[in-house]
């Protein structure tokens, strides 16, 4: 009997141990530097990791909670984050928030889009004029999953952090007007930004800001203008920052349109010698300039820009946006110390807002499109690759979930693929990206 025994606790004990040996082999497959836990894990031990490259580090706990008080918690992850692939902060997306239903808004905000008329009134007079007529005629060539939604919505934001996270996009630059500002088919959109941090963290989604051409822009307004974001949204630890060569990690600002502002006034804001330069300062910032014309390479220099991006998905519109520029603009930015972010796009397509503008329409071709401008990116070298867009329906080129429509409007839609068809392109060349990354040298 008491042999019995012994064997039963010996026994017991393998047992014990063959557990033991089992919990740490599958933990060892949870990637490194991952921010889920792995889905087989037994949570027996407690891991201690460091920040993440592009996470903040924050001592301010209680400010954050005060001024965020839906933070606490917020990474109490609903869904099997696990299922998502881990996120690339070298891919960001264009993000607009401009859209209204009569639910949220009392009234449809953007779907219902002007026809813009041709500068040159004969041509114009051969088109039509006026305005959709939402739900069913919205201002798109392609119809939203997700309907004529509103950029308020909880459930908008929701689902297009899942788009996204499903896509490993990292980054959203979210298009951006000072508060009471707005463009001119649109509302003010600055309260949603909080909200979008929010539901962003939540699926670890990091948020820069796209600065768009409001009027009355020039060095001064921008300089309120980081001011304001920094302030305002900086602490939040969805707040997007990048390291730079030199060790800084600062905010990322694109600035559409940049070439509108002489460089001379980009000098005074962006200049080490300038007195009111944002450098060295708590305000200083990574700068994206927009580059359209070969000429305008001299103006981004002497203006003091850290970087460039292409932003139009229309192969061949600028020169910026040729595919086969690429790496020579590549070459330039290398010369001159600058980041190269091209922007790469599933296709474009804007006759629902602009009928007459057909020369500029480039083909899906069932992904086919959007694959070779990614393609060009990597080649090219890219620092950054920048999306146009998640969601920019005006101009076709969003790479968001749309279904087939049938109604009176007559719709593009991705078939014969699934409505994430694009977002699982999206996933395949950001992993490949990743991949490239590693082998660069230090």
């Amino acid at each position: 009997m008491a042999r019995f025994r012994q064997k039963s606790c010996i026994t017991f004990i393998g047992l014990v141990l063959l557990l033991l040996i089992i919990t740490i082999f599958l933990k060892s497959f949870v990637p490194e530097g991952s921010p889920f836990g792995h889905p087989f894990s037994f949570e027996l031990f407690s891991s201690i990791k460091g920040p993440r490259k592009n996470e903040i580090v924050f001592n301010k706990t209680a400010l954050i909670k005060e001024k965020y008080p839906y933070s606490k918690g917020i990474k109490n992850m609903e869904d099997n984050f696990w299922q998502y692939p881990v996120p690339n902060y070298n891919v960001h997306a264009f993000y607009y928030t401009w859209y209204g239903n009569t639910h949220f808004d009392g009234k449809y905000i953007h779907w219902d889009h002007p026809l813009l008329p041709h500068w040159d009134s004969k041509v114009a007079a051969r088109y039509p004029k006026g305005k959709h007529s939402p739900p069913d005629d919205i201002g798109a060539n392609f119809y939203p999953a997700l309907g004529a939604y509103s950029s308020r919505d909880p459930s908008v934001i929701e689902s297009h952090m899942k788009q996204l996270r499903k896509a490993a996009i990292g980054v959203l630059a979210v298009s951006w007007y000072p508060p009471g500002m707005n463009d001119e088919n649109g509302e003010p959109t600055d309260d949603i930004v909080p909200s979008i941090l929010e539901v962003a963290h939540k699926y670890d989604v990091k948020v820069a800001f796209h600065i768009e051409p409001y009027k009355g822009r020039d060095e001064t307004s921008m300089l309120n203008n980081v001011k304001y974001i920094i302030e305002q949204y900086g602490e939040h630890p969805a707040f997007y920052r990048h390291t730079t060569n030199t060790g800084k990690f600062l905010p990322v600002f694109y600035v559409y349109d940049s070439y509108l502002l002489k460089s001379e006034q980009w000098a005074k804001l962006l200049k080490h010698t300038e007195g009111s330069s944002v450098r060295d300062t708590p305000y200083d910032g990574i700068f994206i300039a927009l580059l359209v014309e070969e000429k305008h390479k001299r103006d981004i220099i002497t203006g003091g820009f850290d970087g460039v991006y292409t932003y139009f998905a229309t192969n061949g519109f600028s020169y910026g946006s040729t595919h086969r520029k690429w790496k020579s603009i590549k070459t330039f930015c290398e010369d001159n110390n600058l980041l190269f972010i091209p922007s790469v796009g599933p296709g474009y397509v804007d006759t629902s807002i602009r009928p007459w503008n057909f020369k500029n329409t480039r083909n899906r071709n069932n992904g086919r499109y959007y694959e070779m401008a990614f393609r060009s990116a990597l080649e090219a070298d890219a620092d950054i690759v920048s999306i146009t867009s998640f969601n920019e329906w005006h101009e076709g080129t969003q790479i968001e979930m749309a279904i087939p429509k049938t109604s009176q409007t007559v719709y593009l839609d991705y078939l014969p693929h699934k409505p994430v068809v694009y977002l699982e392109i999206t996933r395949k060349w950001a992993t490949v990206f990743s991949r490239e990354r590693k082998r660069w040298p230090e």
